[in-house]
């Protein structure tokens, strides 16, 4: 018998670490039906069961105010797994078990997992386990997911779990409201909705939670009248609405136990943390942004000063097989465009890109550490004035850099985003964001004409990025939607010494990524140019008369005014739109070169002016094919249009400008 456990917890409580040691390889992501949010399954064995895993995208409660948030509990209510695990983070005890007796109080099965114990006891904090597992009524087990630590244990805990059938029931006294609620659950006890117990459904209608609701009214229709004469008597008593006194008991009813299980002996002097201690410096309102860049120009440095080395082996490497594949099809008779075909269609393509790998992954390296440190969370905060003043919610931020990697999780991540206004404009503004894939363009172009200040011209485009879409979305803010923008209210996890496996694991998995796209998208764009340059038989191959000629030659007065109004650089720009990584690999199929060759050959075409104005259409111009699709399934064609227009408008006047402007002061 097969039996379907679910992982629920706050945001930054190790819950996905969690689910990785306990599912190791065994795991596969989709999404869930009807959105395009991640879903994460996995199974492991043990004592001969097979458990499997669904891994619950953060939530701080089974309030819905966001997709993820909605996500979770209707799969929670509706779907009913055999076990929910609630993974919580030891060291902020209160905060975190609201979710769980939520999901007690429902009547949900629950073993809870107190991870980040070294956390906890870093901050001197004891918890009565024992007494914490008596009081709730259920299997209480302490890991520390970072090191692997009470996994097995943990796993043991699940399979007993599983065998229970009589649980204790769970309640807490709300006072004034319990009469009504014993009453209203009487009314519903034999109906059997959702599977829910009848006190913990009664609840829940009372907070506000209109789908379960409207759900109670196919049996009870009345209960909506009864919700609000309720609602009116708690006001007249308390002087609070009925979600806000319920909130309130449940948090009282946290606080008494934290008092009871917890024992925290600190001096005044150790009061303030070694997380409160850095918070002053980093999210300082003076220091904090300067502190934010600073950071990011040193990392953009280093995957400069560390992966060039690298780099240049690899393009030496394909130089040589792009060569010796030359020698070895003409040795064998081969017909002369099959030679053609694999050195300077594939090789020089598909190399010309694959060189920046290791640029890619210490990219990604860096900022895998400052996200498992606690520091890129803090990145909102650090910018929360900023961009409320221009109109964005400062956790926006959060989606915009998640851009950095690639613009679809950051645009998917844009769900987390309570307001519909908060959440189209940041998928807006995403796509300006410098995704991986624009790495090798700006890397090629400011090794060759910037080689003294390499790392300065590629963060230079990565903070213009940035500035432009908190314009563009003030813009936008102005145009489309009017209103007050929300506080910011967003807990920050504690600092962390990034853990080898957890940066490593991250690092390779967004790796990975950019490989297969090399191994698919990036292989089919360089051999549709090397097929359109070569055509029709017996032209010159990428000469004006190809195909590929044919068409850059009606594109490239369009991108004169900006300084590069050949054809091949157009042929680029256009291919760009499969995947921006193609604009390497068709410049690279084009002159039958990679990193080294094009450094001699782009120079001949290009100035310095006019390199950095490419970089800047790179940048901006229409977003790649696969985040048009992510903008339209997160939205709808209007806005999907309205990206793709303002992003082409605004990405030819600003590199026309900058040209023009540059004329004036170079000659």
């Amino acid at each position: 018998m097969g039996y379907k456990i679910a992982l629920a917890g706050n945001p930054n409580s190790g819950k996905t670490t969690v689910f990785n040691l306990l599912c190791g390889t065994r795991e596969k992501i989709g999404n869930w039906p009807g959105t395009t949010v991640e879903k994460k399954q996995g199974y492991f064995i043990h004592e001969g069961e097979k458990i499997e895993v669904v891994d619950l995208p953060g939530t701080y409660s089974l309030s819905v105010y966001s997709i993820d948030e909605r996500i979770a509990r209707d799969f929670l209510i509706k779907e009913r797994p055999d076990l929910v695990v609630c993974v919580i983070d030891a060291s902020n005890l209160e905060r975190n078990l609201y979710l769980v007796i939520q999901l007690l109080e429902m009547g949900q099965p629950v073993l809870l997992d107190l991870n980040m114990m070294d956390m906890a006891e870093k901050a001197n904090m004891k918890i009565d386990t024992s007494k914490l597992s008596k009081i709730l009524g259920i299997d209480i087990v302490e890991t520390v997911a970072s090191k692997g630590k009470g996994i097995e244990k943990l796993k043991e805990k699940i399979v007993e779990n599983l065998g229970k059938r009589e649980r204790k029931v769970f309640k807490i006294d709300y006072h004034n409201l319990e009469k009504e609620i014993e009453k209203t659950a009487q009314l519903i006890k034999d109906k059997e909705i959702l599977n829910i117990s009848p006190r913990g459904m009664v609840i829940r209608i009372f907070e506000g939670d209109s789908d379960l609701l409207n759900e109670a009214k196919k049996f009870i229709p009345e209960i909506g009248e009864i919700k609000n004469r309720i609602e009116e008597e708690i006001l007249k008593i308390t002087g609070d609405n009925l979600e806000t006194f319920i909130i309130e008991k449940r948090y009282g009813f946290l606080k008494g136990i934290v008092k009871e299980c917890v024992r925290k002996e600190i001096s005044l002097e150790e009061r303030l943390t070694f997380s409160d201690k850095l918070d002053k410096v980093l999210t300082n309102r003076i220091l904090g942004i300067p502190l934010f860049l600073f950071f990011m120009y040193l990392l953009f440095q280093l995957v400069f000063t560390l992966g060039s080395p690298i780099a240049d082996l690899i393009d030496n490497a394909f130089g040589k097989l792009a060569e010796s594949s030359k020698i070895f099809f003409k040795s064998r008779n081969f017909p002369p465009w099959v030679g053609s075909l694999v050195s300077d269609g594939i090789i020089s393509g598909v190399g010309s890109v694959l060189v920046f790998l290791p640029n890619i992954m210490l990219l990604f390296l860096g900022i895998s550490i400052l996200e498992d440190s606690g520091y890129l969370a803090r990145a909102a905060f650090v910018m929360d004035r900023f961009m409320h003043a221009l109109g964005l919610h400062g956790k926006s931020f959060i989606p915009m850099l998640l851009g950095f990697g690639c613009n679809i999780p950051g645009i998917m991540a844009t769900r987390t985003l309570e307001s519909r206004k908060d959440r189209i404009l940041t998928i807006l503004v995403n796509p300006l964001m410098s995704c991986s894939a624009r790495l090798p363009v700006y890397i090629l172009f400011a090794s060759t004409f910037f080689p003294k200040h390499k790392g300065l011209i590629v963060f230079s485009l990565y903070l213009l990025g940035i500035i432009l879409a908190i314009f563009v979305a003030k813009i936008f803010k102005n145009i489309f939607f009017k209103g007050e923008v929300a506080p910011l209210v967003m807990e920050l996890p504690p600092y962390r010494m990034p853990t080898l496996r957890n940066v490593l694991l991250s690092m390779w998995t967004r790796s990975s990524l950019f490989i297969k796209k090399a191994g698919t998208i990036i292989f089919l764009g360089v051999v549709l140019v090397w097929l359109l340059s070569s055509l029709p038989l017996g032209v010159e191959y990428a000469g004006e008369n190809s195909l590929i000629g044919r068409i850059g030659k009606v594109l490239a007065p369009v991108f004169k005014p900006a300084g590069f109004g050949f054809w091949q650089a157009a042929v680029a720009l256009l291919f760009g739109i499969i995947a921006k990584e193609v604009v390497v690999g068709t410049l690279g199929t084009l002159y039958g070169a990679e990193e080294e060759g094009l450094k001699m050959i782009l120079p001949k075409y290009f100035t310095p002016l006019s390199a950095y104005s490419f970089l800047i259409m790179t940048l901006i111009y229409i977003p790649c094919i696969a985040s048009i699709a992510t903008i339209k399934r997160e939205t709808n064609w209007k806005w999907t249009a309205i990206a793709v227009s303002y992003s082409l408008v605004l990405g030819w006047t600003l590199s026309v400008l900058f040209y023009q402007i540059g004329r004036l002061f170079t000659g």
